[in-house]
Protein backbone atom coordinates (compact mmCIF):
# COMPACT_ATOMS: atom_id res chain seq x y z
CA UNK A 1 0.00 0.00 0.00
CA UNK A 2 1.58 3.01 -1.10
CA UNK A 3 1.51 6.05 1.26
CA UNK A 4 -0.17 9.28 -0.04
CA UNK A 5 2.34 12.28 -0.82
CA UNK A 6 2.94 14.77 1.29
CA UNK A 7 2.05 18.11 0.28
CA UNK A 8 5.28 20.29 -0.50
CA UNK A 9 4.13 23.69 0.91
CA UNK A 10 7.74 25.45 0.76
CA UNK A 11 7.72 24.87 -2.95
CA UNK A 12 3.69 25.78 -3.18
CA UNK A 13 4.71 29.04 -1.16
CA UNK A 14 7.45 29.50 -3.89
CA UNK A 15 5.29 29.28 -6.69
CA UNK A 16 2.73 31.80 -5.27
CA UNK A 17 5.19 34.18 -4.32
CA UNK A 18 6.56 34.09 -7.81
CA UNK A 19 2.80 34.01 -9.40
CA UNK A 20 2.31 37.12 -6.96
CA UNK A 21 5.61 38.86 -8.59
CA UNK A 22 4.78 38.22 -12.13
CA UNK A 23 1.09 39.34 -11.31
CA UNK A 24 2.20 43.11 -10.13
CA UNK A 25 5.59 43.07 -12.57
CA UNK A 26 2.12 43.05 -15.33
CA UNK A 27 -0.03 45.33 -13.79
CA UNK A 28 3.18 48.28 -13.42
CA UNK A 29 3.63 47.43 -17.41
CA UNK A 30 0.11 47.82 -17.82
CA UNK A 31 -0.08 51.27 -16.19
CA UNK A 32 3.29 52.46 -17.45
CA UNK A 33 1.71 51.71 -21.12
CA UNK A 34 -1.51 53.33 -20.45
CA UNK A 35 -0.49 56.33 -19.13
CA UNK A 36 1.70 56.73 -22.09
CA UNK A 37 -1.90 56.55 -24.48
CA UNK A 38 -4.63 59.36 -25.73
CA UNK A 39 -7.34 57.53 -27.20
CA UNK A 40 -9.51 60.73 -27.09
CA UNK A 41 -12.56 60.55 -29.39
CA UNK A 42 -15.94 62.40 -30.21
CA UNK A 43 -17.90 61.73 -26.61
CA UNK A 44 -20.93 63.05 -24.95
CA UNK A 45 -18.36 64.51 -21.79
CA UNK A 46 -15.14 65.27 -20.75
CA UNK A 47 -14.96 63.71 -17.29
CA UNK A 48 -12.38 65.12 -15.42
CA UNK A 49 -10.65 63.83 -11.93
CA UNK A 50 -10.85 66.31 -9.03
CA UNK A 51 -7.30 67.27 -7.03
CA UNK A 52 -6.30 69.77 -4.75
CA UNK A 53 -7.47 73.13 -4.62
CA UNK A 54 -6.02 76.00 -2.00
CA UNK A 55 -8.49 78.09 -0.64
CA UNK A 56 -10.13 78.29 -4.18
CA UNK A 57 -7.51 78.29 -6.54
CA UNK A 58 -6.59 75.29 -8.19
CA UNK A 59 -3.61 73.07 -7.72
CA UNK A 60 -1.05 72.73 -9.82
CA UNK A 61 -2.02 68.90 -10.48
CA UNK A 62 -5.67 70.69 -10.86
CA UNK A 63 -4.82 73.37 -13.44
CA UNK A 64 -2.96 71.11 -15.72
CA UNK A 65 -6.22 69.03 -15.48
CA UNK A 66 -8.70 71.38 -16.15
CA UNK A 67 -5.98 73.01 -19.03
CA UNK A 68 -5.89 69.58 -20.81
CA UNK A 69 -9.84 69.45 -20.73
CA UNK A 70 -10.57 73.22 -22.20
CA UNK A 71 -8.06 71.91 -24.93
CA UNK A 72 -10.18 68.94 -25.72
CA UNK A 73 -12.91 70.88 -25.10
CA UNK A 74 -11.98 73.63 -27.69
CA UNK A 75 -11.25 71.12 -30.37
CA UNK A 76 -14.76 70.17 -30.51
CA UNK A 77 -14.17 66.65 -28.59
CA UNK A 78 -17.07 67.17 -26.37
CA UNK A 79 -20.02 69.23 -26.20
CA UNK A 80 -19.69 69.53 -22.08
CA UNK A 81 -17.01 68.94 -18.87
CA UNK A 82 -17.94 67.16 -16.13
CA UNK A 83 -15.81 68.12 -13.28
CA UNK A 84 -15.18 65.69 -10.15
CA UNK A 85 -14.15 66.43 -6.67
CA UNK A 86 -15.27 66.44 -3.48
CA UNK A 87 -14.22 68.38 0.15
CA UNK A 88 -11.12 68.26 1.98
CA UNK A 89 -11.53 68.74 5.61
CA UNK A 90 -11.85 71.92 6.62
CA UNK A 91 -12.80 72.97 2.99
CA UNK A 92 -15.28 75.36 2.25
CA UNK A 93 -15.59 74.67 -1.71
CA UNK A 94 -15.27 71.96 -3.53
CA UNK A 95 -12.40 70.62 -6.09
CA UNK A 96 -15.03 70.33 -8.55
CA UNK A 97 -16.32 73.87 -7.91
CA UNK A 98 -12.76 75.46 -8.51
CA UNK A 99 -12.38 73.43 -11.58
CA UNK A 100 -15.52 75.04 -12.59
CA UNK A 101 -14.67 78.46 -11.86
CA UNK A 102 -11.57 78.00 -13.27
CA UNK A 103 -12.61 76.84 -16.79
CA UNK A 104 -15.52 79.62 -17.22
CA UNK A 105 -12.56 82.47 -16.43
CA UNK A 106 -10.73 80.60 -19.26
CA UNK A 107 -14.09 80.84 -21.76
CA UNK A 108 -16.22 77.45 -21.20
CA UNK A 109 -19.67 78.76 -20.92
CA UNK A 110 -21.27 77.72 -17.63
CA UNK A 111 -24.11 75.39 -19.56
CA UNK A 112 -21.23 73.33 -20.98
CA UNK A 113 -20.63 72.37 -17.78
CA UNK A 114 -21.42 69.65 -14.74
CA UNK A 115 -20.09 69.12 -11.42
CA UNK A 116 -20.12 66.36 -9.62
CA UNK A 117 -18.84 67.30 -6.03
CA UNK A 118 -20.19 64.80 -3.58
CA UNK A 119 -17.96 62.05 -3.98
CA UNK A 120 -14.68 61.33 -1.89
CA UNK A 121 -13.03 59.04 -4.31
CA UNK A 122 -11.90 57.91 -7.62
CA UNK A 123 -14.41 55.06 -7.49
CA UNK A 124 -17.14 57.46 -5.90
CA UNK A 125 -16.91 59.93 -8.82
CA UNK A 126 -17.42 57.64 -11.62
CA UNK A 127 -20.03 56.04 -10.17
CA UNK A 128 -21.96 59.70 -9.48
CA UNK A 129 -20.81 60.24 -13.21
CA UNK A 130 -22.61 57.50 -14.26
CA UNK A 131 -25.82 59.09 -12.90
CA UNK A 132 -25.17 62.35 -14.59
CA UNK A 133 -24.86 60.51 -17.89
CA UNK A 134 -28.57 59.01 -17.49
CA UNK A 135 -30.59 60.29 -20.57
CA UNK A 136 -27.44 60.77 -22.59
CA UNK A 137 -27.45 59.66 -26.47
CA UNK A 138 -23.98 58.16 -26.00
CA UNK A 139 -22.27 56.81 -22.72
CA UNK A 140 -18.72 57.54 -24.13
CA UNK A 141 -16.52 59.71 -22.07
CA UNK A 142 -13.10 60.98 -22.36
CA UNK A 143 -11.30 60.38 -18.70
CA UNK A 144 -8.61 63.43 -18.05
CA UNK A 145 -6.31 62.85 -15.05
CA UNK A 146 -2.57 62.14 -14.81
CA UNK A 147 -0.76 59.57 -16.82
CA UNK A 148 -0.65 57.20 -14.09
CA UNK A 149 -4.11 57.38 -13.09
CA UNK A 150 -5.33 56.08 -16.87
CA UNK A 151 -5.27 52.34 -16.55
CA UNK A 152 -7.22 52.20 -13.16
CA UNK A 153 -9.82 54.91 -14.28
CA UNK A 154 -10.63 52.90 -17.62
CA UNK A 155 -11.51 49.84 -15.59
CA UNK A 156 -14.12 51.36 -13.18
CA UNK A 157 -15.54 53.55 -16.16
CA UNK A 158 -16.41 50.79 -18.01
CA UNK A 159 -17.88 48.84 -14.59
CA UNK A 160 -19.97 51.44 -14.13
CA UNK A 161 -21.30 51.48 -17.46
CA UNK A 162 -19.23 54.24 -19.23
CA UNK A 163 -17.51 53.41 -22.62
CA UNK A 164 -13.79 55.04 -21.93
CA UNK A 165 -11.33 56.96 -23.39
CA UNK A 166 -8.27 58.11 -21.61
CA UNK A 167 -6.44 61.35 -22.34
CA UNK A 168 -3.82 61.76 -19.94
CA UNK A 169 -2.56 65.72 -19.04
CA UNK A 170 0.69 66.58 -20.72
CA UNK A 171 1.51 69.08 -18.58
CA UNK A 172 1.30 67.28 -15.01
CA UNK A 173 3.65 68.81 -12.33
CA UNK A 174 4.03 64.86 -11.20
CA UNK A 175 4.87 63.51 -14.49
CA UNK A 176 7.70 66.30 -14.68
CA UNK A 177 8.85 64.75 -11.39
CA UNK A 178 10.37 61.32 -11.81
CA UNK A 179 10.64 60.35 -8.03
CA UNK A 180 7.08 61.84 -7.80
CA UNK A 181 5.72 59.48 -11.43
CA UNK A 182 7.21 56.27 -10.09
CA UNK A 183 5.60 56.73 -6.09
CA UNK A 184 2.25 56.94 -7.70
CA UNK A 185 2.40 54.74 -10.07
CA UNK A 186 3.74 52.24 -8.19
CA UNK A 187 0.81 52.54 -6.04
CA UNK A 188 -1.26 52.16 -9.08
CA UNK A 189 0.22 49.06 -9.51
CA UNK A 190 -1.34 47.69 -6.73
CA UNK A 191 -4.67 49.60 -7.14
CA UNK A 192 -5.72 48.69 -10.25
CA UNK A 193 -6.22 44.42 -9.82
CA UNK A 194 -8.49 45.63 -6.46
CA UNK A 195 -10.45 47.28 -9.63
CA UNK A 196 -10.66 44.63 -11.43
CA UNK A 197 -12.12 42.53 -8.76
CA UNK A 198 -14.17 45.26 -7.30
CA UNK A 199 -17.39 44.07 -7.17
CA UNK A 200 -19.96 46.35 -9.51
CA UNK A 201 -21.74 47.91 -6.26
CA UNK A 202 -18.63 48.82 -4.42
Amino acid sequence: MTRPRRIDWWRLGWLFGALLIFGWFASLGAVLIWARRDTSAHASAIVVLGAAQYLGRPSPVLRARVDHAIELWRRGQAPRIIFTGGFGDHDTTSEAAVAERYAIEHGVPAQAILIENAGRSTVESLRRVTTLMEGEPSREVILVSDPFHMLRLAVLARRYGLVPHTSPTKTSPISSNIREFWRYALAESLKVPVAFLLPRGE
